[in-house]
C-alpha cells in the first residue's frame, strides 16, 4: 500500500530580524523535535510532520509537511502561535497558502456531550462522553483537550484565525482548557471515557465532580502517546498520569515487557491494569503527603534495576518540578537520547 500523499502549508514572513527569528525558535521547539541543519536553513522533524525554515534578508519562510489535516493544523497552530508571541513589538503580517490555509473550523475538533459520570476510586472521576462520530478518536493518538463552557451558557466554540492560530471565546464565553488521556473507547456504543483526580477546586476537578447527562463539552485531538517499539519500556507517573499508562499497558502486544511505577495518594487509589504484556506493577503511596511534595517517583526510577536489553523507551508523566529532575537523571546518569524517552510535566504545584 503507497503511502499517503504529503499536505503542505507554506508562509513568508516580513521580519526585521528573520535569523534571529529563526534561533529563537529553534530553541522553543528543539525540546519536542529534532533538529536538521541550522541557522539560516534548518528543519524540525516531529512526529506530527516537518517544518523548514529558511531566513532571508528581511523574511523569513515557513514551509509545513504533514501527513494529515490533524497533524497539519497542529503544527501550523503551535508554530504560528510562537512565532507571534516572540516578535513582541514587531507584529509580522502571517497569512498562509496551500492545504488548508482557508479553513477556519478546527479540523480536529469535536462537539460531543456528557453522558454520564462515576467515581471508580475515592480520587478518581470517569466521565463518559457521547459523540456522533466516535471513528474520529480511533486514529492515531490518545490525548485530547476538553473544552469546558461557563455553567449555564450556550458553548461558543474557537476558530482558526487567517495567521493560522485559534481563536479562543473570552469574557463571559472564555473556556476551561484542560488536557486528558481517552481511557477507554466503545465504537459500538459511539462513546469514550475520560478519568479525571479530583484536584482540589481546578476546573477539570470542579467539572468532573458536577457533570450531569446531557452537558455539552468540546474536544479537540486526539493526540500523542504513540509508543515506539522497544524491547523494555518503563511506564511511570503518579495518578494524573494513571489513565494513559493503564490504557497503553492495555495495548502492548504479549510480547513485550513493561515495568509500571505509579505514584498515588494511598493505596485505595489503586486499579486493576489489564493486559497481555509481561508486566511488572510497582504503587508508590503518598500515605497523606500532599501531591507533588515528595520524591518518591524519581527514587524509585533512580534506584530501579534496569534490565539488559537493546532498545528500552521510558515514558513519565508528573508534576512538573519532578519531571524536571527525571528528564536530567534519564539524560545525564542513564545517557538515553531524545527520542527513546518523554517526560511530560503534567501539572505543576504552586
Amino acid at each position: 500500500m503507497s503511502a499517503a500523499p504529503m499536505l503542505t502549508t507554506t508562509a513568508h514572513v516580513a521580519l526585521k530580524e528573520p535569523e534571529l527569528m529563526l534561533r529563537k525558535l529553534i530553541s522553543v521547539f528543539a525540546e519536542y523535535s529534532t533538529v536538521v541543519g541550522s541557522a539560516p536553513s534548518c528543519r524540525l522533524e516531529t512526529r506530527a510532520g516537518s517544518v523548514a525554515l529558511t531566513a532571508g534578508a528581511d523574511a523569513l519562510a515557513i514551509r509545513i509537511d504533514a501527513s494529515s489535516q490533524h497533524a497539519l493544523f497542529a503544527l501550523r497552530a503551535a508554530l504560528a502561535e510562537r512565532l507571534l508571541s516572540l516578535s513582541q513589538d514587531d507584529r509580522p503580517s502571517l497569512l498562509w497558502a496551500g492545504a488548508g490555509a482557508a479553513e477556519r473550523e478546527i479540523p480536529s475538533f469535536k462537539a460531543v456531550s456528557v453522558a454520564r459520570a462515576r467515581n471508580i476510586t475515592p480520587s478518581m472521576r470517569r466521565i463518559t462522553l457521547a459523540c456522533d462520530d466516535i471513528s474520529h478518536f480511533e486514529r492515531d493518538g490518545m490525548h485530547v483537550s476538553v473544552l469546558i463552557p461557563p455553567s449555564g451558557r450556550m458553548p461558543v466554540w474557537p476558530r482558526v484565525g487567517e495567521d493560522g492560530r485559534v481563536i479562543w471565546p473570552v469574557g463571559g464565553d472564555e473556556l476551561a482548557r484542560r488536557t486528558y488521556s481517552i481511557r477507554r473507547i466503545d465504537r459500538e456504543a459511539s462513546e469514550l471515557d475520560i478519568d479525571v483526580v479530583l484536584h482540589g477546586d481546578s476546573p477539570g476537578a470542579t467539572w468532573a465532580r458536577t457533570a450531569r447527562a446531557g452537558d455539552p463539552i468540546g474536544l479537540i485531538g486526539p493526540s500523542g502517546g504513540e509508543l515506539p517499539a522497544a524491547d523494555w519500556y518503563l511506564l511511570a507517573g503518579d495518578e494524573t498520569a494513571l489513565p494513559a499508562i493503564a490504557r497503553i499497558a492495555e495495548e502492548l502486544p504479549a510480547k513485550a515487557r513493561a515495568t509500571i511505577l505509579l505514584e498515588v495518594p494511598n493505596l485505595e487509589e489503586c486499579q486493576m491494569i489489564s493486559t497481555r504484556a509481561h508486566l511488572d506493577v510497582h504503587w508508590l503511596p503518598r500515605n497523606g503527603a500532599p501531591a507533588g511534595t515528595t520524591s518518591l517517583l524519581e527514587t524509585a526510577i533512580r534506584s530501579l534495576a534496569w534490565p539488559k536489553c537493546g532498545a528500552p523507551y521510558v515514558l513519565v508523566g508528573c508534576e512538573k518540578r519532578s519531571a524536571r529532575e527525571i528528564r536530567a537523571f534519564l539524560r545525564r546518569d542513564r545517557g538515553m537520547v531524545k527520542d527513546r524517552h518523554l517526560v511530560v510535566g503534567y501539572w505543576q504545584r504552586f
